[in-house]
């Protein structure tokens, strides 16, 4: 699959750039300045990511796209079992293909960090997204961690863990982004609060969401696409794409295929 992605994402772009007129025609529609794809959160499906890409290189093709960008919204891990090796396939992409993949940060990414950082205090917490999946994937083992842990079950398992990760990944996703753009598109983790200008969001709003996301329009002609929601089908309305279906659950994950001129197209496993 890495040598058909590449095959595709080598080939730069020769198109002729939109026009001014075709951007003013398509305002209100989700125009990023090369064709873009948003995918939304994996948690651990390492078999519908691997499927997803096939779903990609396939768009590409038919649509003759040209230098394509894909941004993953983030969650990669947790409640899935395979997130160690999703974790590693998402760092091969954006490493293999650093002008077209983007791999942004979400809550559970950083849920991992701060475990890492302070597992008395944080790990619990974890715990509860489904933390367990991912530490199991890496060999670290949760019985102690379960109903009543003791007080130093947590730093074992830290322990545990940092000894478990590749090298260099920690580092890789600490470096993660909290957003992408182009265009008239933003592409987040959680979403945005609509009263304040893109690039003066909090990383706790990006990461987390905002309680007005849904519900107040931003008035500034952008379109934020985003994961963390889970939804019942991805939609595309009134500025907002979300993309999260809950694969790790219901074996459906999501890309929205954005074109430049505003069409889009929702692709599934």
């Amino acid at each position: 699959m890495l040598r058909s992605v590449k095959s595709l994402l080598g080939r730069k772009n020769q198109a002729k750039p939109v026009a001014q007129a075709d951007i003013a025609e398509a305002i209100d529609l989700p125009c990023p300045e090369q064709q873009t794809y948003v995918i939304g959160d994996i948690h651990g499906r390492a078999d519908l990511l691997e499927l997803m890409l096939e779903l990609i290189d396939a768009h590409i093709g038919g649509t003759s796209a040209t230098n394509p960008k894909l941004v993953f919204v983030g969650d990669y891990i947790d409640l899935g079992p395979d997130s160690a090796v999703v974790l590693q396939r998402m760092r091969e992409l954006q490493e293999t293909f650093p002008e077209n993949v983007v791999c942004l940060m979400g809550n559970h990414e950083r849920m991992l960090l701060d475990f890492l950082d302070d597992p008395a205090t944080r790990g619990p917490r974890w715990m509860r997204a489904g933390a367990g999946e991912t530490l199991r994937s890496f060999g670290v083992a949760t019985a102690d961690l379960e109903d009543s842990p003791e007080y130093d079950a947590f730093p074992a398992a830290a322990h545990s863990l940092r000894r478990r990760l590749p090298k260099g990944l920690r580092e890789w996703i600490e470096s993660l982004p909290l957003s992408y753009t182009s265009g008239n598109l933003w592409v987040v983790h959680a979403g945005a609060d609509p009263g304040h200008a893109m690039d003066d969001q909090t990383a706790r709003v990006l990461l987390w969401g905002h309680p007005e996301f849904d519900s107040a329009p931003r008035g500034d002609g952008l379109w934020v696409a985003h994961g963390h929601t889970e939804m019942d089908a991805p939609v595309a309305v009134e500025g907002r794409i979300a993309t999260d279906t809950a694969a790790w659950k219901t074996g459906r994950l999501t890309a929205c295929a954005i074109r430049t001129d505003g069409r889009h197209d929702f692709l599934q496993t």
